[in-house]
């Protein structure tokens, strides 16, 4: 198993703290930072599903939106996201997108689903397809996506 070094067991506790305030809050205990290539925290967030009425405010993917919108591509390839839950697979996808460097979590989604059985991560809705592979493939032929 990889270890964190003090710095990140600092970030971590504070992703947890802010997942605390998102409970006391009256949502999800879910909470996020954003730590730049200097070691200077660039941004936090925590859950906030109930209170917003959206279920995509989790905090992974308002800080994959913050640093898609505010920082530049090799800047957001240096940084790493301390999160107090392994990401969703929404939010890794715009993690990904997002370009953040590396997300160190405090517990893992299996950890997380033996504390709170499905619905959860790792919960999936019946899916059908694929179906029309020509007619769906001449749309993607040739896309390449934007550079960031």
């Amino acid at each position: 198993m990889v270890t964190v070094d003090s710095g990140g067991e600092r970030f971590l506790r504070r992703a947890v703290e802010l997942a605390a305030e998102a409970r006391a809050a009256g949502n999800g205990p879910f909470g996020s930072l954003l730590v730049g290539p200097g070691g200077d925290v660039l941004a936090e967030d925590r859950n906030t599903t109930v209170v917003d009425d959206d279920i995509t405010a989790h905090p992974e993917l308002k800080l994959a939106r913050w640093a898609a919108r505010e920082l530049d591509a090799g800047t957001a390839a240096g940084t790493t996201m301390y999160t107090s839950c392994e990401p969703c697979g929404m939010c890794a996808g715009a993690l990904v997108w997002s370009g953040i460097g590396r997300v160190v979590y405090a517990l893992s989604a299996g950890q997380l689903r033996e504390l709170r059985p499905a619905p959860g991560p790792g919960a999936a809705v019946p899916s059908d397809g694929p179906y029309l592979y020509e007619e769906a493939r001449r749309v993607f032929e040739g896309y390449t996506p934007p550079e960031r």
